[in-house]
This record gives C-alpha cells, sequence and structure tokens, in this order.
C-alpha cells in the first residue's frame, strides 16, 4: 500500500503504517489523520509529537499504559488519561497516534 501526497508516494504496510520512518514529515500525518478521521488540533500536534520524541529516545513505540503514564508526567494528570487520549484517538491512543506520528505499530496492540 502507499499514500499519494503532492505526487509523492509514500509506502505504508498493510495496516497503514509508514514504511519508512525517516520520511514522516507534517504533510505525511495530516495525510495518515484524514485517512483515520482524525481532525489534528493542537492537543494531536502535541501526543504526535510527544510520541516522535519518545521513539527518538527510546527506540519503542510505547504502549497505551506507558503512553498515558508518561504523558501524565510530562503534560499533566488532565492529559494523561485514558478518556483524554482516547477523545482524541479513538481507535487507540497508542495505535492510532502511532501511526499518525509515522511510527511502527506498538508492542502489545493487537
Amino acid at each position: 500500500m502507499a499514500i499519494e501526497i503532492n505526487g509523492t508516494s509514500y509506502e505504508t504496510d498493510e495496516e497503514g503504517y509508514l514504511v519508512n520512518l525517516s520520511e514522516w514529515n507534517e504533510a505525511v500525518a495530516d495525510a495518515i489523520a484524514q485517512l483515520e478521521n482524525v481532525a489534528m488540533s493542537p492537543s494531536h500536534w502535541e501526543v504526535v509529537n510527544f510520541l516522535r520524541d519518545y521513539y527518538n529516545e527510546y527506540q519503542i513505540a510505547p504502549a497505551v499504559r506507558v503512553l498515558t503514564k508518561a504523558i501524565g508526567k510530562q503534560l499533566g494528570p488532565d492529559k494523561g488519561n485514558s478518556k483524554y487520549l482516547y477523545e482524541l484517538f479513538p481507535y487507540g491512543p497508542a495505535k492510532q497516534a502511532c501511526k499518525i506520528a509515522g511510527l511502527p505499530k506498538p508492542t502489545g496492540c493487537v
């Protein structure tokens, strides 16, 4: 599979995750978000950028529990909870947010 943006093709796996992580940019994130029916807001970008930083540091996409805890530590308890994250990413904060962030599917996600 692939997504097409401004004449450039970006390869994705069968679930829509970017194959080449280095090809990610905000236009790619917006295109994936549209396919996922997510309207990106500053709150969405905050989570996406948090995930990219986390991945750069630990070389792994966090599972939802780890993500929730880490966001709570960095962004505060009002954002570090499942309810808030599921409102932003209804198909799963870890799974859907990682896809939009151009990261591999988190371990432990089915």
